[in-house]
Parts: structure tokens; C-alpha cells; sequence
């Protein structure tokens, strides 16, 4: 599994609900990257997108204990029914891509990270785990800086050493 996300330099992911950069470049990677797999969010990602929709030419399952079933992706009300509708699946099918509490609870099984660094501060609310100070995770490959949307961003992958299996 991968996790996929933008962060600025304080490694912020956003601020109410929504992104704090708006970046072409990014979201041209984040849609070729995903597009055809599988992507896992929380309610609140879904509810963030336009009209709440899913993301198109995507399977879309979402962790919202509570929420109703619907028929444009599949809803899951725990850890573990997540967990099981993820076995249909390859693990390198499956990205997870938002929000904080998503990727703080499934991090530990995600074996690269893929992440778009904005030389920036946008303000957060919201954070990831900083990966550079974390002992589990190696940065494996960086780009060179690009210009997009008015800021400068790389593209990074972090692997983790030793990414806990699914539980099956």
C-alpha cells in the first residue's frame, strides 16, 4: 500500500477541510498515480471533493462510521471492514489519500510514500508525521524542483523499511 499526499515545508497537509496550495503539477501526478487503483480516504476527503463525488476512473472506499451506503463507492464503518475490502485487492493497488487521521492510522502498513513538497508554509491545521525524522522511512528519490501554481515543489518517495502486512 502507498500513501500519496502534498505538504509544505512544515509537512501541513491543510487547513478546513481543503487544500492550502493550488498546484497543476501535482494534481496532474496525483490523478496519472491513481488513477485506475484503488484510493482510501475518511468521510471528510470525500466531502471535500466537488459535490462530495468520488474521484472518477477510481475505486473509492471510504472509512465513514456512520455513513450511508451509496452506489458511486463503497462505504466501510470500521478499521476492520476496511481492512477486509481492502483483500480484494493488491497491496500496489492501493493508495491512501487523505485526511490526517487516515494516513496516521494506516502509515504503518503504507511501504513507500509519495510526496509533494511545497517550499512554502500554507498555514495548516492539519499535518502529516514529519518522514524525515522518522526512523522507519527512507527518502529514495527527489526530484528536481518544478514551478507550479506559483510555488516550487519536488516530488519525493520515501520507502519504509519494514511496512506492517495488511491484515488478511
Amino acid at each position: 500500500m502507498k500513501a500519496i499526499l502534498h505538504c509544505d515545508r512544515e509537512w501541513g497537509l491543510g487547513k478546513k477541510n481543503g487544500l492550502m496550495f493550488s498546484l497543476p503539477a501535482d494534481m496532474k501526478f496525483f490523478k496519472d498515480t491513481t488513477t485506475g487503483h484503488v484510493v482510501v480516504m475518511g468521510s471528510n476527503t470525500l466531502l471535500s471533493f466537488p459535490g462530495g463525488n468520488p474521484l472518477k476512473n477510481r475505486v473509492n472506499i471510504v472509512l465513514w462510521p456512520g455513513g450511508e451506503p451509496r452506489g458511486d463507492c463503497t462505504v466501510v464503518q470500521s478499521l476492520d471492514e476496511l481492512f477486509a475490502a481492502l483483500r480484494a485487492y493488491p497491496d500496489d493497488e492501493i493508495y491512501v489519500i487523505g485526511g490526517a487521521m487516515m494516513y496516521r492510522t494506516l502509515l504503518p502498513y503504507c511501504g513507500e510514500v509519495l510526496v509533494t513538497r511545497v517550499d512554502a508554509v500554507g498555514g495548516a491545521d492539519v499535518f502529516f508525521p514529519d518522514l524525515d525524522k522518522d526512523e522507519r522511512f527512507v527518502l529514495a528519490a527527489v526530484s528536481e524542483p518544478v514551478e507550479t501554481g506559483g510555488y516550487t515543489v519536488r516530488f519525493c518517495t520515501y520507502r519504509q523499511k519494514a511496512p506492517l502486512p495488511l491484515p488478511r
